[in-house]
C-alpha cells in the first residue's frame, strides 16, 4: 500500500532499518518489481565497513544505502532530519521503519485473506508491530493473536500497537518477550540446535533473527498448556532467511 501511495508522485521510496532488517530487503524487492528506486537509511556507521548478506541483497536489488550514526538514526521521526533526506535524494516517498504507518498496516491486513477462520490462534514474530496490528484489524476478534518479540523488553510494543487499534480491537492479542535468547540478533547454541533439528524434522527453514525464536516459544508454550485445549494454531513465517548467512547475527 505504501508503493500505491507513492505511485505517480515519487520516483523512489526511502525507508529505515538495521543491518539485519527484513523490512529493507522487502522494500528493495517491492520497489524494484514496481519500477521505483529505493534508498535505505541504515542504523550504525560500522555497518558500512562489511555489508551483511541482508544489506548485500538490498544492494543487489538496486537499493542505495545511506549509513548514519545511531544518534542520527534516532532522529528518523524528526521533521528537519526527514526534510534533509528529502532534499538529498530528490524527494522520495518516505516509509517509516518497519513500514509502521497506516498504509503499512493496511498492506499487512491483506494477509488475513489467506488465514482460515478455523484457526483459533495466530502466532507471529514482531519487529515494529505493523504486521500484528494489521492482522488484528482484519481478523475476527475471536481469533487470538500472539506476537513474539525477538528483543529484550519487547513488551513495549504492546503500547505502540494499542495506539494503532480502535478500542473494539483491544482484545485477544498479546506480546511475549520471554524468548529473545539474549537480545535482538543474538544466536546462542541452543537456538542454533533448535533451528537445525526443526528443519530436519519438518523441512522448514527458520531464520535466526525472528521465526526461530517464535517457533521455539510456541513449542515451549505448548508444553506449558498455554494454549486452550483444542486450539488450532497457525504460525506465520515472515521470511528473513538471508539472515542465516550472517555471522554477526549470532
Amino acid at each position: 500500500r505504501n508503493l500505491q501511495a507513492a505511485a505517480g508522485r515519487h520516483a523512489a521510496v526511502l525507508t529505515f532499518g538495521g543491518a539485519w532488517s527484513n523490512h529493507l530487503v522487502a522494500t528493495a524487492a517491492a520497489a524494484a518489481r514496481s519500477g521505483f528506486g529505493s534508498i535505505g537509511v541504515v542504523r550504525g556507521l560500522h555497518a558500512a565497513e562489511h555489508l551483511t548478506p541482508t544489506l548485500q541483497r538490498c544492494v543487489e536489488l538496486g537499493m542505495q544505502l545511506h549509513f548514519v550514526s545511531r544518534a542520527d538514526y534516532a532522529q528518523r521521526g524528526d521533521p528537519a532530519f526527514l526534510a534533509a533526506l528529502q532534499q538529498r535524494y530528490d524527494h522520495p516517498f518516505i516509509v517509516p521503519e518497519g513500514g509502521a504507518n497506516r498504509e503499512g498496516r493496511e498492506g499487512a491486513a491483506l494477509i488475513a485473506r489467506y488465514i482460515d477462520p478455523g484457526y483459533t490462534d495466530i502466532c507471529i514474530s514482531v519487529g515494529s508491530g505493523t504486521t500484528l496490528a494489521g492482522l488484528r484489524m482484519a481478523l475476527p476478534a475471536t481469533q487470538r493473536i500472539t506476537g513474539f518479540a525477538p528483543m529484550k523488553g519487547g513488551r513495549y510494543l504492546k503500547q505502540q500497537i494499542a495506539e494503532w487499534l480502535p478500542p473494539a480491537r483491544h482484545q485477544n492479542w498479546r506480546i511475549i518477550d520471554a524468548y529473545h535468547f539474549g537480545g535482538f540478533g543474538k544466536m546462542p547454541e541452543l537456538l542454533e540446535i533448535f533451528m537445525r533439528e526443526f528443519h530436519e524434522h519438518h523441512s522448514i527453514p527458520l531464520d535466526r533473527v525472528y521465526t526461530a525464536k517464535m517457533m521455539y516459544g510456541v513449542l515451549d508454550l505448548l508444553q506449558q498448556d498455554y494454549f486452550p485445549p483444542g486450539a488450532k494454531i497457525l504460525c506465520i513465517h515472515t521470511g528473513g532467511l538471508q539472515g542465516n548467512m550472517e555471522e554477526g547475527a549470532r
